[in-house]
């Protein structure tokens, strides 16, 4: 049976600082929240979160069995989920330019909308090779190979960082929700304003580098 052992309380401090760090500058997944908040009010924007972190628990649990070291090593693997998760997000950009994903203010619409949220959110991470790759270069500076149980100290300080971004990027979810209303009466230039940044986030995910 294999070890369970925790990182000292020490080294989860050190790694909060350094998570949180990361957590509060901008990358793709706070735009998406961002963009989702906005655009459909605060359930939505924490729909989103929920399901950006749902993404990030599976790189967690991928990264704890190495199978993100296989997609980093591999250029053919990294390629397909790079891509994969260009075109998808190229597409979500698209669908918004063209008003297809235009929220509508029924009630029932309104459900299906955060739905859809927390899917998107979850496929938007699940695809994100740049995640996978953080996840590579922090946990192994922060793992003590000399105590052994390295799979659950991983685990864990994966698990503390999930726990911090849903607190973070909450906090974006909210914000963006509480200006909202005003974005939303210019509905028009929101649509455009955000498709554009989805489309601008697929290009970013195609041109991602495994070094």
């Amino acid at each position: 049976m294999l070890p369970v052992v925790f990182p000292d309380s020490g080294t989860v401090w050190v790694f909060c600082v350094t998570a949180l760090a990361l957590l509060l500058i901008p990358g793709p997944a706070v735009l998406y929240v961002v963009v989702q908040g906005a655009e459909q009010g605060r359930r939505a924007g924490l729909a989103s979160v929920a399901g950006i972190h749902l993404g990030t628990l599976v790189h967690v649990f991928a990264a704890t069995v190495g199978l993100s070291a296989l997609i980093v090593a591999s250029a053919l693997a990294f390629d397909v989920v790079k891509y994969a998760g260009a075109v998808y997000l190229v597409y979500v950009g698209v669908r918004k330019l063209l008003g297809h994903d235009d929220p509508s203010l029924k009630p029932d619409r309104q459900r299906v909308s955060y739905r859809r949220a927390f899917v998107r959110g979850t496929v938007v991470n699940v695809l994100n090779p740049k995640t996978a790759l953080f996840f590579l270069a922090l946990l192994p500076q922060f793992v003590d190979t000399d105590r052994g149980g390295v799979w659950s100290q991983a685990l864990v300080l994966g698990l503390v960082f999930v726990a911090l971004g849903l607190v973070t990027d909450s906090m974006y979810a909210l914000a963006a929700g509480t200006v909202g209303g005003f974005l939303r009466r210019r509905r028009r230039g929101m649509r455009y304003g955000s498709g554009i940044v989805f489309v601008g986030l697929g290009a970013a995910a195609a041109l991602a580098k495994r070094n």
